[in-house]
């Protein structure tokens, strides 16, 4: 019976995993340091308290418990011999099969921003989600207590880059502070006083849009609030302050860093070099060229598209990649040739708050606004969550955010986000 080990239990992994779960001639470990695979375009509904963590995240083992082929190990992978297929865990254990999948996925890129990994929140991860949802907590309960912190930056919220992941939280930032002015939870903060800012060294919000989506989500941000600092570049991110490429500062103190993914940081131990955005280069096919049985999928690798642009880093991407790898190890395992990778595009989408949001559908990019839009990115993602529970659950919690007088439950439950040294002063911000 062949081996297959694939590191990774993201959208590429599992979907790999469970296309080959189907055949009863191969035996599949999957490795992931989590015990559970993470929707990560709803990371941001978590970190604002639309949703539980538990309504975008699945365990692994409950995936597969009707394949007695498929073990689930919770282990770091920490570098691999593509040679010999063996991957190294930092538990100890090593795994070896007859292929190897490499679906380790990404990271956030600081693109080497001074200050930004120290002090600032990616949201690339449920533990991302959650630490940031507990800052937004802590700081709304500390400028509750002591009104004065407000002049210190307590309710400036800086979102950094202006793609779908920091445009759909400034819009659900923006709501929620419309709804903060209503439900008056927090009775010594003024309406008002709450600022967020999208920053974005492009000249435009959504970038990957058409210019109509463009001008449409930049209007419908600016109407929830939102101040958008476009064609500036983030120059130091500090404790109490950031610094732009124009000169200015702003104070703050929660930094939320949506500028960006690279692969990752198994990619550095692989024994190649590795391409852009630290991803692995990869065939046609997915295979990793040089090394027999070797594969790389979704956020890890580099794929090529049409014309030979590398494809974006989307789930349905890395959904696609996994299923189309499988039937390329199928093909291996039975003697037949592989097929090159040809991906389906749906389009793309972003809500961009309550009613709005932009959708543009199909490899034809047909444009959808407002409220349609808004529906169909709703029903695209309860689509695509893992299991039936978690659907049922997202669709529950939406509703009652919709319809209900509070918008969220919130709990502040990590408390090491509760310790803010107010008085730090941070007097040089040039930068090295």
């Amino acid at each position: 019976m062949k081996h297959v080990v694939i590191v990774g239990g993201g959208f590429a992994g599992l979907s790999c995993a469970r296309e080959l779960a189907r055949s009863k001639d191969l035996r599949i470990t999957l490795i992931d340091k989590n015990n559970y695979q993470q929707f990560q375009p709803l990371l941001y509904q978590v970190a604002t308290g639309m949703l539980a963590p538990s309504n975008i995240a699945s365990n692994l083992r409950n995936c597969f418990r009707d394949h007695s082929n498929v073990d689930v190990k919770m282990a770091e992978v920490v570098s691999v011999d593509l040679h010999t297929r063996t991957v190294i865990t930092r538990e100890g254990p090593q795994y070896h099969g007859d292929f190897l999948v490499l679906a380790a996925g990404s990271r956030a890129n600081f693109f080497g921003t001074p200050g930004a990994e120290q002090a600032s929140y990616p949201l690339y991860s449920l533990r991302d989600a959650e630490v940031l949802r507990s800052r937004i907590l802590a700081v709304l309960e500390a400028a509750d207590r002591d009104p004065s912190l407000v002049e210190k930056g307590a309710l400036n919220f800086v979102i950094v880059g202006a793609g779908p992941t920091g445009a759909e939280m400034a819009g659900a930032f923006g709501d929620a502070a419309k709804v903060l002015q209503k439900d008056r939870r927090f009775k010594n903060l003024a309406p008002g006083q709450a600022q967020i800012i999208l920053v974005d060294r492009g000249d435009a919000v959504l970038h990957a849009f058409s210019d109509q989506s463009q001008t449409y989500a930049a209007t419908a941000l600016k109407k929830r609030g939102v101040q958008l600092l476009l064609g500036t570049a983030i120059h130091k991110v500090c404790p109490d302050q950031v610094a732009l490429s124009d000169g200015t500062t702003i104070k703050t103190r929660t930094v939320i860093w949506a500028g960006g993914l690279e692969a990752a940081g198994l990619s550095s131990n692989l024994g190649i070099k590795p391409g852009r955005g630290g991803r692995v280069d990869v065939a046609p096919d997915l295979s990793v060229i040089g090394f027999e049985g070797v594969y790389a999928l979704g956020d890890f690798a580099n794929i090529s598209g049409p014309g030979g642009k590398p494809l974006p880093q989307l789930a349905s991407v890395a959904e696609q990649s996994g299923r189309w790898c499988a039937r390329n190890i199928l093909s291996d395992v039975a003697g037949r040739a592989r097929s090159p990778f040809r991906y389906r595009d749906k389009g793309i989408m972003a809500m961009i708050g309550r009613n709005s949001g932009v959708a543009e559908v199909g490899a034809r990019r047909r444009c959808l606004q407002g409220p349609i839009a808004f529906v169909a990115w709703l029903g695209v993602h309860v689509a695509l969550l893992t299991s039936t529970r978690a659907k049922i659950e997202a669709i529950i919690e939406w509703a009652w955010d919709y319809f209900g007088k509070l918008r969220s439950n919130p709990i502040l439950d990590r408390v090491e986000q509760t310790y803010i040294d107010w008085n730090h002063r941070e007097v040089d911000v040039s930068g090295p």
